[in-house]
């Protein structure tokens, strides 16, 4: 099959609409998995699809175990594909119109509680302030800051990495992120992200290398770091807390989310922080408070 039209849209993605790198990989891969499956099942080109092929292609992936997830990114990329298009005159119809996408069971994400948050941070301060070799605690220090701003911030691992030091501002506790469709917002940093980050940029210069250029994070290399760096320091930090749960970046995103909901935070305040384009998004934090004071009255009230 001809995917020249495919390309053309990733092109698109990636050039007009300021997608992720993430979003143009997963959506192209989507729509090459419908034009591999239109070959093997003889359907014809992208042009001859309609809307029994499209579900006849969700059905298939249903039958072979996909998860659910995955199927309604799928349909989502369809529908973003074909009403493409449409509107631009290369297909002459929008067969994905009515294509709708498999419900999602939507799971509570695992968190970490108030004081195991707390625990982490203040293990990960007491770690570096023992270290004394330069370099050594350097990193340690590069370490505590990294993971107080995203507790503190809510920022994605990708926004973490690339943070300027012109995007800090540190004396009014704030930071600017450029997060999902190349949008900027301002993120909140308490006062020990503040301390945490002032430490580290003390010391930043026994890191940084000559490509390290304005980032404010570095990696053992020198360079700006690298996501994996980050999860990995994530990883370890909660790794010395023993009841706290094994989170990336990202869980750090939800406990702040979680924590903040339950201080009193409205939540359209929570999804300014967090960048979410839609609050629908954001409600996913009230399901987690809601288990758990469901969860406390249990083992509390003499009738629950």
């Amino acid at each position: 099959m001809d995917t020249s039209l495919v390309r053309e849209w990733e092109r698109q993605l990636r050039l007009g609409r300021n997608a992720s790198p993430h979003t143009v990989r997963a959506y192209t891969g989507d729509l090459l998995h419908l034009a591999d499956y239109l070959d093997r099942t003889g359907s014809g080109e992208l042009a001859d699809v309609d809307l029994r092929v499209l579900r006849r292609w969700l059905a298939g992936m249903h039958a072979a175990g996909a998860e659910r997830a995955t199927m309604q990114r799928r349909a989502a990329a369809a529908r973003v594909f074909f009403a493409w298009a449409h509107e631009t005159g290369r297909l002459a119809s929008d067969p994905a119109a009515g294509l709708r996408s498999p419900r999602v069971d939507r799971t509570l994400p695992p968190t970490l509680a108030v004081d195991q948050a707390r625990r982490v941070l203040e293990s990960l301060a007491s770690t570096a302030a023992a270290v004394e070799d330069a370099d050594a605690r350097a990193a340690a220090l590069r370490d505590v800051a990294i993971v107080e701003v995203l507790y503190a911030s809510g920022v994605r691992v990708s926004e973490l990495c690339g943070l300027d030091v012109a995007s800090l501002d540190t004396d009014r506790g704030t930071l600017r992120v450029r997060g999902k469709g190349d949008k900027e917002r301002s993120a909140p940093l308490g006062e020990p992200a503040v301390r945490a980050l002032d430490g580290w940029l003390a010391v930043r210069h026994l890191l940084a290398g000559p490509n390290a250029g304005d980032a404010v994070f570095v990696g053992d290399r020198g360079g700006r770091i690298d996501p994996r760096v980050v999860r990995r320091i994530v990883h370890r930090a909660l790794a010395q807390v023993p009841d706290a749960p094994d989170l990336g970046p990202h869980g750090l995103r939800h406990a702040m989310a979680t924590h903040l909901l339950e201080g009193g935070a409205d939540l359209r305040s929570v999804q300014e922080i967090l960048g979410h384009a839609s609050v629908a998004t954001t409600q996913i934090y009230t399901h987690v408070t809601t288990e758990r004071l469901r969860t406390a009255y249990t083992q509390a009230h003499p009738r629950a």
